[in-house]
């Protein structure tokens, strides 16, 4: 049931425009055909023929592109035309032109990093979190990023989900009650066919016990054409839908993606950000402070920014952990509360997202805690000596959930339903030890 506070939102009264300019080497090109998705998407740059007339290629770049077996290489005219031809460590260069390195593996990586072939209970559904799951819809994107977690499926033009898949997936999360948020995501969402989108949009939604609908995209980054007002008036029929934009660098931000930004905020979708630090793109304080500030001018709140996953091609992307405690000590409190994402590991194995900051609690005592603030002032804050702990037995929120299987890990033991937690095969060693 759509909440009636969301089902009709008020739209701009002023139309946005997208820049109509079109680049070369494209200026030949009609300027209605450049601001049409579709025609993006079908005239993509995937070969070396193709890049050559757009970038120099380096060497490197050529034993990428021409490498047989790697993950697929798609990449919209429009992202295309935002790569500097004469720069190989440009940003948006990096992320989407192939090289020599993806061939080079390193320790620790993985095929499927985050174990969710493990969590997935039904073809098409990852289950990880008790109460959300990601229903995958496609394998498809609008262009493909070099250091893709999926890059098992994803872009695979062999694999794709179909009618069959969505069925099952549905009735998984109908028959699953705990599930009350739902993540659309493939590949990426926005590439379905309008009239898939706002089916699949349409039966989530009937879910009784579903709350919120998630997209995590880039598709307004990569093809911002595609965030047109028949986007937009679909997505308003089924709020909440929130968005999660991933975008990693501040050039990523023209004025055609801050133009579908807009209407998406318009059109009453909560914005959020998904960045991954990486060395060479945006390792820097500066450049992630700058796209931070690019983002909330946007109206997106800056949600996440990862550590680079374990996934196979993807080694000369990583950073050492401690770039991303530098680059956390460089934004808390020296920018608003709300321009800081939070730095995280999604753990190897199914571990789920770790968040990782910097140590701001030097000691605590049960009567004082010490702590430093970001210019490295001490204080101390002093403990309450009087206080009455909450009563779950006298909480009304508390007895809502007495009948679920109880909170897992270090939750359930602060919460008294367990004393301890014993590792996996824990009895079966130490039973073994003793004999």
């Amino acid at each position: 049931m759509i909440p009636e506070s969301v089902k009709e939102l008020p739209r701009s009264t002023t139309p946005l425009q997208s820049p109509t300019s079109v680049p070369a080497p494209w200026q030949d090109v009609p300027a209605e055909k450049w601001n049409d998705w579709r025609w993006q998407l079908s005239h993509r740059l995937n070969t070396v023929e193709d890049f050559e007339r757009v970038i120099r290629l380096t060497p490197n770049e050529r034993k990428g592109l021409s490498a047989p077996g790697l993950f697929r290489v798609d990449v919209t005219p429009y992202f295309a035309s935002l790569i500097d031809p004469d720069d190989p460590n440009c940003p948006i260069r990096r992320q989407v032109i192939p090289t020599g390195e993806e061939l080079i593996p390193f320790e620790a990586e993985m095929t499927d990093p985050l174990a969710e072939d493990e969590h997935s209970p039904v073809p098409g559904v990852v289950h990880r979190y008790p109460d959300r799951a990601g229903l995958m819809v496609t394998t498809q994107c609008a262009s493909y990023c070099r250091f893709c977690t999926r890059s098992r499926v994803v872009g695979d033009p062999f694999l794709n989900f179909g009618r069959d898949d969505f069925e099952r997936g549905l009735a998984y999360i109908a028959a699953t009650p705990q599930i009350r948020d739902v993540l659309l995501t493939g590949g990426d969402a926005l590439v379905l066919a309008p009239r898939v989108l706002e089916d699949l949009l349409q039966r989530v939604r009937a879910i009784p016990h579903v709350e919120v609908i998630r997209m995590s995209t880039r598709v307004p980054i990569f093809l911002p054409q595609r965030i047109n007002e028949e986007l937009t008036s679909v997505i308003q029929k089924y709020h909440p839908v929130w968005m999660n934009i991933n975008v990693n660098h501040p050039r990523e931000i023209t004025p055609e993606v801050e133009t579908a930004l807009a209407r998406l905020a318009n059109a009453g979708v909560p914005l959020g950000s998904q960045s991954v630090l990486m060395a060479g793109i945006n390792d820097c304080p500066n450049i992630i402070m700058a796209l931070m500030h690019k983002l909330v001018k946007n109206r997106v709140r800056p949600y996440y920014l990862y550590q680079c996953d374990l996934v196979q091609g993807a080694g000369h992307f990583r950073t050492p952990v401690a770039k991303g405690i530098e680059v956390m000590e460089a934004l808390r409190g020296h920018t608003s509360g709300y321009a800081v994402p939070t730095f995280v590991i999604d753990a190897p194995r199914g571990g789920g997202k770790v968040p990782l900051m910097p140590n701001y609690v030097l000691s605590m005592s049960d009567s004082r805690v010490v702590i430093r603030n970001f210019e490295g002032f001490i204080s101390t804050y002093v403990q309450p000596r009087h206080y009455e702990a909450h009563d779950p037995a006298n909480c009304a929120y508390c007895q809502s959930q007495a009948n679920d299987a109880g909170k897992d890990g270090i939750s359930g033991l602060l919460a008294g339903q367990d004393l301890i937690i014993k590792p996996e095969g824990w009895h079966a060693h130490n039973k073994a030890k003793t004999d």
